[in-house]
């Protein structure tokens, strides 16, 4: 009887073809998941932003202030440390989130606020993350990992719940409700876009690009701009500057520095946060008290967010534990 000699522990068994086993990801940085928590709590302080300067400024013309304002702080930091420039059709992804993203995503989101209500609003706009899943998932090869998608699931879930809380009757009608899509769209496609360009310049310059080619497609609104700021009260346009420093400037720079390091539809995942955390600052800041759904709600959006950081049990497998796997496979097959 042929015996076969056991392997030594982590070599494969001869005679056996070796086990490909994945990868285990690579933990994201203490820096990486700093830079999702800023993005969460700014982009959600938008909405409260937006909701207190949108009497004062039209979508138009308050997309434009943005971006302006935007453009010049994050200037002072990318300009003296851009040293190369895209070029060609480095330049054709840029233009595209740059005039969906930063232009025509903004405008689209202030019209649809003013023709919808808060719950339906968020909704429509959660339907962001999944489109962006999908479209990493064909796009960008990404896959489709099964806690991923149940984590989006729960999440949106508890999107849900916090809109059906929120103790409002829809007053949505058919314009309100193709806008909101359509700024869930087009985020969802920038974000795709975006991927591959920051694998070449930085978060900052990336995002600097994207703002300036969206504000060149809102020079139209310049002269509404001028007249709005000029009528509107002081607390208006320092909100106004506000939006454009920190939800605009910081948080886009955070957001594609986070996605540099991670998969698009985990860290869109991780946008399901955002209505919770409106919640909570407009519980803080505007006094306005959320209801038990919206608070049921904001835990269940956290349980999704967190299900969609899991790992299949094989991709968590450490090589010391596959080693003795396979050596114990061996000792069976000489017996």
């Amino acid at each position: 009887m042929t015996t076969t000699t056991p392997a030594e522990p982590g070599q494969p068994s001869p005679g056996m073809q070796p086990r490909n086993t994945p990868a285990p990801a690579a933990p994201i940085s203490k820096l990486g998941i700093a830079a999702v928590v800023v993005t969460v709590v700014l982009w959600a302080s938008a909405f409260v932003g937006i909701r207190a300067v949108g009497p004062s400024f039209s979508p138009g013309s308050l997309t434009l202030g943005r971006l302006a304002v935007a453009a010049v702080v994050l200037g002072i930091v990318v300009l003296p440390t851009l040293k190369v420039w895209p070029r060609g059709k480095e330049w054709w992804p840029i233009v595209a989130y740059g005039v969906m993203w930063f232009g025509g995503y903004n405008v689209a989101l202030n019209a649809a606020e003013h023709m919808l209500d808060a719950g339906t609003s968020a909704m429509l706009i959660n339907v962001s993350p999944i489109l962006i899943a999908v479209l990493a998932g064909v796009v960008l090869k990404e896959g489709f990992p099964r806690w991923l998608l149940i984590g989006s699931a729960v999440a949106f879930g508890g999107v849900a719940m916090i809109a059906l809380g929120s103790g409002q009757r829809s007053t949505a009608d058919v314009a309100g409700v193709l806008l909101c899509l359509l700024a869930a769209v087009l985020a969802s496609v920038s974000a795709i876009l975006q991927k591959p360009v920051l694998r070449k310049f930085t978060a900052g310059q990336a995002t600097w690009f994207g703002i300036m080619v969206g504000a060149v497609c809102c020079l139209p609104w310049t002269g509404q701009l001028i007249a709005e700021v000029q009528s509107a009260p002081l607390p208006a346009t320092l909100g106004l500057v506000y939006l454009g420093i920190f939800p605009t400037a910081i948080a886009f720079t955070t957001w594609a520095y986070a996605l540099s390091l991670i998969s698009a539809g985990k860290l869109a995942a991780t946008t399901y946060l955002v209505p919770g955390t409106t919640i909570l600052i407009s519980w803080a800041v505007l006094q306005e008290v959320p209801t038990i759904w919206g608070l049921i709600g904001g835990v269940v959006c956290l349980i999704g967010v967190a299900l969609t950081r899991r790992t299949p049990r094989v991709a968590r497998r450490t090589p010391e534990v596959a080693a003795a796997r396979t050596s114990k496979v061996a000792r069976r097959t000489a017996k």
